[in-house]
């Protein structure tokens, strides 16, 4: 997964989602606008910004902020609907246009910038192009890659041959698009993309996962995405022809839907998945449309069908967008619809079960739960992975639906290792690291794991039996034999069988983020079983037993 990047011409258009909503809606951009989605802003306008409106905020806060804003729901399909036209406009200039989302396309820069007269003339001659046609406003960034293409857009900057690795050096790790690694990183110590690509790849890799390791790529200005990708065999596309020429947005939907899931099928049983759609129609007249669509994970069959479906729409429809742009519209129906999977993966997962049924059902299962998330957002649907860590709470990370499915931290080891590292904490202390295979996390509590582990941890008092509050020493020993426990204002419950303490002493070495604690096992006279915790004096509970 190394190599040279292609120098990429990246154009982005500023707060499309918003310019959608003016151009198909009517609504004005000019004013305060908000587009929401599961009831938080994902784009703004900027008068909304200049009053305190950000991404992310939730509906209610955003209008407290901005009382005058303009609330939009948002519509992938009025986004590249209203894109159209402006990728039409890119395309009158230069060939190989790939559609990374709505309002923003790529192209490899080489050919505009020989026959244009240079890459900064290039993205000069594209811009104008565009808001002349279209009568909107984009910024152009060059780099090597997309993803640093696409950073480098938003400043409206030309990245010189060579220099990405420079460029991405002084940004922050929240560059790469990804919180939670993000946050990991930054937790510890590393908070630039130059930081972060001084890593080693072997150790990234270990640490992160695949995910982490593709990051790591993008963040030393290598763009992973040509390496990966190989040509389809030709037999993959799938063609519908019809007698009768299409010219209703509807109609071409639904037989969109049919050739996506063909589409899909052919490449699950090849084992492959696609990353890059391509879309051909021909019209009554003989008019050939092309469009290439491209996605950052795998493209599932109802990904397919959307993208296919936005794109017949922005065909059909020939929005004009803004008041003097040229319409679009086909002068005829269409009669021929062809998707090309122009880029794959090779995907073993996709391949179905020994008797069939086992395919079936995650697909049927994965177009219900990608409908949810359709009508309630990506984060309605999540799923839980196991990984490592100490405590409960550290060994579970919620995953939104279709996203992968990496552990926040690396799991424990199998065989010899394992038992090792469950066995250990429960002689008393840490897990030894020694004798060969040492256990990853060690310190973690021993079998068997707690059937619920609360969200936010109950006070409780640990008293002996004169009535006496319990405490941890320093030295890790207990002031007296836990004899009763009352959890928040609850009546005091006996005692009967404890085991513990089990220390946990982490990030020992910054002291802004160090955190010291004892664990307990504890099983109560009416039957229940806690995991109990002391820090800072205070014992807490953070996970229930069945």
């Amino acid at each position: 997964m190394t190599g040279a990047s292609v120098r990429t011409l990246l154009l982005w258009c500023p707060d499309w989602p918003v310019l959608a909503a003016e151009i198909v809606d009517g609504v004005p951009a000019t004013g305060a606008v908000a587009v929401l989605h599961a009831n938080r802003v994902v784009a703004c306008s900027e008068a909304a910004r200049a009053e305190g409106v950000r991404r992310g905020l939730r509906k209610r806060e955003a209008q407290a902020r901005c009382p005058r804003l303009t609330v939009v729901d948002h519509d992938p399909g009025r986004d590249a609907r209203a894109f159209e036209p402006v990728v039409a406009a890119v395309e009158e200039l230069a060939a190989g246009v790939e559609v990374v989302r709505p309002g923003t396309c790529a192209l490899a820069a080489r050919g505009p910038a020989r026959y244009l007269g240079g890459e900064e003339a290039a993205a000069e001659r594209i811009i104008e192009h565009v808001a002349q046609t279209c009568a909107v406003e984009s910024q152009v960034g060059i780099a090597d890659g997309v993803f640093a293409a696409g950073l480098a857009a938003r400043a409206g900057q030309v990245v010189p041959p060579g220099g990405t690795p420079g460029f991405l050096a002084d940004l922050p790790v929240e560059a790469l698009g990804r919180p939670a690694l993000a946050d990991l990183l930054r937790r510890l110590g590393v908070r630039t993309l130059g930081g972060f690509a001084a890593l080693p790849a072997g150790d990234v890799l270990a640490r992160f996962g695949f995910d982490g390791a593709l990051a790591h790529l993008l963040a030393a200005g290598r763009d992973h995405r040509p390496l990966a990708v190989r040509r389809p065999p030709v037999d993959l596309a799938v063609t519908a022809d019809h007698d009768e020429p299409v010219d209703r947005v509807d109609a071409a939907a639904f037989a969109a839907r049919a050739l996506a899931e063909r589409l899909h099928d052919r490449l699950a049983a090849h084992g492959l998945a696609c990353t890059r759609l391509g879309i051909e129609a021909v019209t009554a007249h003989g008019q050939e449309l092309h469009r290439v669509w491209r996605h950052d994970g795998l493209l599932t069959a109802a990904a397919i069908a959307d993208r296919v479906r936005w794109q017949l729409d922005g065909w059909l429809t020939g929005s004009a967008g803004r008041p003097g742009a040229r319409p679009t519209r086909p002068t005829a129906g269409i009669i021929r619809l062809r998707l090309v999977p122009d880029g794959v993966l090779a995907r073993a997962d996709l391949q179905p079960g020994l008797w069939g049924e086992t395919g079936e059902e995650r697909e049927r299962a994965h177009r219900a739960l990608s409908r949810v998330q359709g009508l309630l957002g990506p984060e309605a649907v999540v799923t839980a992975v196991l990984g490592g860590g100490r405590s409960p709470g550290d060994q579970v990370r919620l995953v939104p639906w279709g996203d992968e499915r990496l552990p926040a931290r690396p799991g424990e080891p199998t065989g010899p290792a394992r038992a090792d590292a469950q066995t250990g904490p429960a002689r008393g202390g840490a897990a030894s690291s020694g004798r060969g295979a040492s256990p990853p996390w060690p310190g973690r509590l021993p079998p068997p794991s707690p059937a619920v582990v609360l969200p936010a941890p109950l006070a409780a008092t640990v008293h002996d039996a004169a009535g006496e509050p319990v405490g941890v020493s320093a030295r890790l020993q207990l002031t007296a034999a836990p004899a009763r426990l009352a959890v928040g204002a609850a009546r005091p419950v006996e005692i009967v069988g404890w085991a513990g303490p089990w220390p946990v002493d982490e990030r020992w070495w910054s002291p802004a983020e160090s955190r010291r604690r004892a664990r307990f096992q504890v099983c109560l006279a009416d039957g229940a079983a806690l995991l109990l915790a002391v820090e800072s004096g205070r014992w807490l509970v953070e996970a229930i037993y069945d």
